[in-house]
């Protein structure tokens, strides 16, 4: 799989960590910045790894902020793009399975890099759920977003 990374000045410190371990995994990076712990808007970063969802370019993303909110508040603004915060393996996992996540949310200033580590390989192992009840409640949530994107609230 592409895998889009992307991290604010924040989320910095546990970018080459993660990166590592999704080529340990044997997938490609698309690196969506940022280089330093310069301060930056983390909407501008999640908007580019959610971009590259959209477009195809990547699979899925792991996006890094300080405490991996607003991250996840940006990325599900992206029609298409299914982001949850994560800081367990059990959520980075189900949420690909159950739910069909395509982008992972990170606190840097939460979690450590072992534990970073586990949660990206749990995300990038799990696979989409077949289930029909799983298969329900997804098409439950996309008929939600199609319904308040013709503004039929």
């Amino acid at each position: 799989m592409n895998i889009a990374v992307a991290v604010d000045h924040a989320g910095f410190p546990l970018k080459d960590t993660v990166i590592e371990v999704i080529r340990a995994n044997g997938h490609v990076v698309l690196d969506m910045g940022t280089n330093s712990t310069e301060s930056v808007d983390y909407p501008d970063y999640t908007a580019k790894a959610a971009q590259a969802i959209v477009d195809g370019q990547a699979d899925r993303a792991v996006v890094i902020c300080g405490s991996g909110v607003g991250a996840c508040i940006t990325g599900n603004k992206v029609v298409g793009v299914y982001a949850c915060l994560c800081h367990d393996t059990y959520s980075a996992a189900q949420g690909v399975e159950h739910d069909q996540m395509n982008m992972l949310c990170l606190g840097a200033r939460i979690i450590g890099p072992e534990l970073a580590s586990h949660i990206v390989t749990a995300f990038l192992n799990a696979v989409p759920s077949d289930d029909p009840r799983h298969l329900r409640r997804v098409g439950k949530i996309k008929q939600i977003e199609v319904q308040h994107l013709k503004g039929n609230q």
